[in-house]
């Protein structure tokens, strides 16, 4: 009563262990399409950031400028440069800034001269900014330039294209 089969079919170890395989190289090419898009969507959200605070600070130095009109002496930039940038803008002076703060600046070659403010949460609020977000030892910072009416926005974070670390706007701004 036994029978013998002539005709079997079924999943072979061989053909198992090739379609184990085909996989295995799908979830590889997956898993890194995955994590170059994390990094794209990374890159643009900080440019993004950094664009609404450049669009905001530019009114700033459009205002300081506008106030200061003509050759105005160095205690009337003084004044107008705290009325705008620190009361009405509420940013503060790089030199008035905590320790931590400064060094990040440090570190990314910005110094505490008078044009140059951090953007704490305070500001970015201001600004209508709310969802600018800010992580640990992630600061922004602006570089005004009165005269040519342009600024400069920093992230102490920055960018890691490639090894190269990429901080400024500009910098960011050109990666591809």
């Amino acid at each position: 009563m036994l029978k013998k089969i002539n005709n079997q079919k079924g999943v072979t170890l061989l053909m198992l262990v090739i379609m184990i395989i085909v996989m295995l190289i799908i979830a590889g090419i997956t898993i890194y399409s995955g994590t170059e898009a994390i990094q794209r969507a990374g890159l643009e959200n900080l440019k993004t950031n950094l664009l609404l605070i450049e669009a905001k600070t530019k009114e700033y130095v459009e205002e300081v400028s506008f106030k200061m009109g003509t050759k105005p002496d160095e205690s009337k930039r003084t004044e107008i440069r705290q009325e705008v940038y620190e009361t009405e803008g509420k940013l503060v002076a790089l030199s008035n800034t905590n320790q931590e703060v400064q060094n990040a600046a440090s570190e990314i070659g910005l110094t505490t001269s008078d044009v140059c403010y951090y953007v704490p949460r305070v500001a970015l609020d201001n600004m209508g900014l709310n969802q600018v977000t800010e992580g640990d030892g992630d600061y922004y910072l602006v570089e005004f330039d009165e005269t040519n009416l342009s600024v400069e926005i920093y992230n102490t974070k920055g960018y890691d294209d490639n090894g190269t670390m990429k901080y400024s706007l500009t910098d960011i701004d050109n990666i591809e």
